[in-house]
């Protein structure tokens, strides 16, 4: 009997210290989660993706933007109609006027508060515009497009609102719906359990939950999706150490901005905030009675309250949460049975990333990558104010997937179809204002516009015809022999160059060189200005590696991505002074405080008298060369520039022109590098086209700068003649004091006159 007493004496005690040591265990993994708790709720407490904003419209009188124009901006931006537009986000149309309210928003230099505004349109465009009060308006910006976030590698994506920014309904009816005693609970709620463990039991299936709206912040914030026992525990106590250290008002808004709500590819949506643009295309502050309820619903359940894949099932449980949110008094009756009586109204989500433009934010990204850590991008809650113009991003698009479509039945082939890359700039401050990628323009994948480094063709030749410029041994006017032509090289083999044509078209001046493209003619003059003053001439324009100095580059024998041609192209138009390409105009914090402005950078690279000389003979491969055909499809008071480009076998075509206002390189080919069968005349040149002929412009016109002469000749001799003498006449610009022999095709006397002619003009 002592003996077992003994062993009792010893078990309790062993049993004691088992549970002691247990309970420090317990205790110091409570002190262990508390610290995670306080760590990482404290202070900010989201990873909060860069916003990356378009350049906002503005508006202003004599602006050439029809009436269904402005509507589609208004829509693009998520604005609502209204018969009495009186919220933020909404807008009247009657007839040709138009009644909105603007959005309070933050830009770089100002806080801009909501504000009413009309706008009164005509045939040319907007007329005139004036504010709530009556005042006119001289210019107005709309609030900028959000065209995308730099999100975590993990996906998580969202925006976060204030508390402010919340419709009082929306937390009332999480708690109706979700967890009624959340104002009195300590984070768990035992009878809530225990009455779903009895619901699900009788139901045979799990309809309903037991969480409180704590424990689904904890188990959304801190935890994976792991459903064991030892994780249940650990969320409950999470649950209660955070009732303990944060106000209700402080988890109710952590709910709202933290909780998963649907999904767009790897992209997950948290958040009540990306949830109503995701469905809604509009801000949370906007969202109305109806549309509050469906996002309540969709959070019980994502997948299963799909709106787009299971809109019947979602809209039963929107009404009966609608039902409940009017039982409950959260709302009056009437406003619920209205709401009950209103369809889904969700928006595709197709539309919602139509708005998300992946070449171009590839662009914004590597861009901030050389000034910010990635941290910063994907945490810091910056504003990204960009370059892109959202309307000429869609001209762009379009004439990309329009045109390659019409191409694909020209190319004969079944496996592959065509790509498609075009870059579009404004030349003066040398913005990045729209980029597509390839014909699949919302796919975020391989890069062409920045990555596909294809061999250029004929747009070399006005990098040469510059270098021939700038050497002061050539003009536009100068004739060229355009005859069979052998180098041997340094292995020992011999380059020997053809025409396109495989014909020699013997002397020929510059302009017809240029204009119809004649690689004999072209490569002669880059051997006689020499290899290595070619080479530098590719820098100055922009390129950042100088090509190899081999012959074959005077011919296009040089890969080099859309974005670089662009860059180089950019040069030309601007006269001669090099612009760095930005897409980024300027980064703001979460507050709204300026940390950088990309200021425009202008370097004078050529010499302008030169590059003038080159443009105009560019304006005469659009009137008389390989973009004549093209050219009647555009504005016939729109002047243009520009330059086809074909590489060896047909493997890929491009052209790159510019009005007065903007330039845009386009690039066509297949992937494989097979041949196309196609010229950049009749390949990407209908693409530049089609874009151009749709594009709010101004044409080309620049002063003839001082030294220079303008001057009529023929187009096929490069002889002097006034118009009208020969059947194709050509102006050109040369150096005053350039003798020119006159045409002798016009008539008795006519050599006589056209001395007396060209020594007026040139002296």
């Amino acid at each position: 009997m002592a003996a077992r007493k003994l062993k009792l004496k010893k078990f309790l005690r062993y049993a004691l210290i088992a549970c002691g040591a247990l309970l420090l265990v317990f205790a110091g993994w409570v002190v262990y989660l508390d610290r995670i708790v306080i760590k990482q709720f404290e202070g900010r407490r989201w990873s909060l993706p860069a916003q990356v904003y378009a350049q906002p419209l503005e508006l202003y009188a004599g602006q050439q933007l029809p009436a269904d124009a402005l509507e589609q901006e208004l829509r693009r931006l998520g604005y609502q109609k209204s018969d009495a537009p009186a919220r933020p986000g909404s807008y009247r149309r009657r007839g040709l006027r138009f009644d909105f309210v603007a959005r309070e928003f933050r830009f770089v230099d100002e806080l801009r508060p909501a504000q009413a505004v009309s706008v009164l349109t005509g045939g040319a465009g907007i007329e005139r515009m004036w504010d709530g009060k009556g005042n006119e308006l001289p210019v107005f910006r709309l609030d900028p497009l959000v065209i995308g976030s730099i999100f975590p590698i993990h996906g998580e994506d969202r925006v976060i609102v204030a508390p402010d920014e919340v419709p009082a309904v929306l937390p009332a009816a999480l708690k109706v719906v979700e967890d009624r005693k959340f104002d009195t609970h300590w984070g768990v709620n035992p009878w809530a359990i225990a009455r779903a463990m009895w619901v699900n039991l009788r139901a045979g299936q799990i309809e309903q939950g037991g969480s409180t709206l704590t424990q689904q912040l904890v188990k959304s914030y801190f935890l994976d999706n792991r459903r064991t026992f030892g994780r249940k525990i650990e969320e409950a106590i999470m649950a209660v150490l955070l009732e303990v250290h944060f106000e209700k008002a402080d988890l109710m808004n952590a709910y709202i901005n933290e909780i998963h709500l649907g999904q767009e590819g790897n992209r997950a949506i948290h958040g009540f905030g990306l949830a109503s643009q995701f469905y809604f295309g509009k801000p949370l502050s906007e969202l109305e009675l109806q549309e509050i309820a469906t996002l309540v619903t969709i959070a019980r359940g994502p997948s299963y309250y799909d709106p787009r894949r299971h809109p019947q099932r979602t809209k039963e449980r929107r009404n009966h949460i609608l039902g409940l949110l009017a039982q409950f008094e959260v709302v009056p009756e009437a406003a619920a049975r209205a709401a009950k009586n209103k369809p889904l109204n969700v928006r595709s989500q197709s539309s919602f990333g139509s708005n998300y433009y992946p070449a171009f934010m590839d662009l914004v990204r590597r861009t901030l990558r050389r000034d910010y850590r990635e941290e910063d991008l994907t945490e810091a809650g910056l504003k990204i104010f960009s370059t892109l113009d959202p309307r000429v991003q869609s001209q762009a698009e379009e004439a990309i997937t329009a045109e390659l479509t019409a191409l694909d039945k020209r190319t004969k082939r079944r496996d592959a179809q065509l790509e498609g890359v075009m870059v579009v700039t404004t030349p003066q401050n040398g913005e990045t204002i729209a980029i597509v990628g390839g014909r699949r323009v919302s796919f975020d994948g391989y890069n062409r516009a920045l990555d596909a480094k294809r061999s250029i063709g004929s747009l070399v030749k006005p990098v040469i015809f510059l270098a021939a410029m700038e050497s002061g041994r050539y003009n536009s006017s100068t004739i060229v022999e355009d005859a069979p032509l052998e180098v041997k090289l340094t292995n020992g083999t011999v380059w020997k160059p053809q025409n396109i044509s495989k014909e020699f078209y013997g002397p020929v001046p510059l302009v017809r060189v240029l204009a119809q493209s004649l690689n004999l003619a072209s490569a002669r003059i880059g051997l006689d200005v020499g290899l290595p003053k070619v080479a530098k001439a590719f820098t100055q324009l922009g390129l950042e590696k100088e090509p190899p100095p081999y012959p074959s580059v005077l011919l296009g024998s040089l890969d080099i991505a859309p974005i670089e041609v662009a860059q180089m192209y950019n040069s030309l138009a601007n006269g001669g002074f090099r612009t760095p390409l930005r897409a980024v105009r300027a980064v703001v914090d979460d507050k709204g405080v300026p940390l950088k402005s990309f200021q425009l950078e202008i370097t004078p690279v050529a010499d302008p008298v030169a590059v003038y000389q080159v443009n105009r003979m560019m304006q005469t491969v659009m009137e008389n060369g390989s973009g004549r055909y093209v050219r009647a499809r555009m504005p016939k008071d729109m002047v243009v520039a520009g330059k086809t480009g074909t590489s060896s076998d047909y493997r890929d075509t491009w052209f790159a022109g510019f009005s007065g206002e903007h330039l845009a390189v386009v690039w066509v080919g297949f992937d494989d590098d097979k041949p196309t069968g196609l010229t950049g005349a009749n390949g990407a040149l209908a693409v530049w086209s089609r874009f151009f002929s749709n594009l709010e412009t101004r044409p080309w016109s620049e002063p003839v700068p001082e030294g220079l002469v303008e001057l009529t000749v023929d187009f096929a001799t490069g002889e002097a003649a006034p118009v009208g003498c020969t059947p194709e006449v050509v102006a050109v610009t040369v150096p005053q004091g350039t003798q020119i022999a006159p045409h002798t095709a016009c008539g008795a006397g006519f050599s006589d006159r056209m001395v007396d002619w060209l020594r007026g003009i040139i002296h």
